[in-house]
């Protein structure tokens, strides 16, 4: 999406590199393939655990970014997020690991 469009969508597209913009958007988009793809296809499923606290570590790292930027309000998307992904990867490392198709 151009980034003037997501800008009005999202406040602090605006004031923000184009380049963090970029590699936040590619790093989230990586985790979610990565939380879907290997344990769907039950290939390299160790990588979902992976995914999902790369996500995590993203999410942890929005809310200090939110609340210097004054956006308190918008602290609960990241901390749901977080708290998804801090499941996701606790049950797939050691709840309910996915067996490699063999």
């Amino acid at each position: 999406m151009p980034i003037p469009a997501l800008a009005q969508k999202l406040m602090w597209v605006g004031s923000t590199s184009v380049i963090l913009v970029r590699f936040i958007g590619l790093s989230e988009l990586a985790a979610a393939i990565g939380l879907i793809l290997p344990g769907a296809l039950r290939i390299l499923p160790g990588l979902t655990p992976l995914a999902a606290t790369g996500l995590l570590a993203i999410m942890i790292l929005a809310v200090p970014f939110h609340i210097q930027r004054g956006e308190a309000n918008l602290l609960g998307v990241p901390i749901v997020l977080g708290a998804l992904a801090a499941f996701v990867a606790w049950g797939r490392l050691r709840s309910a690991p996915i067996e490699e198709r063999g």
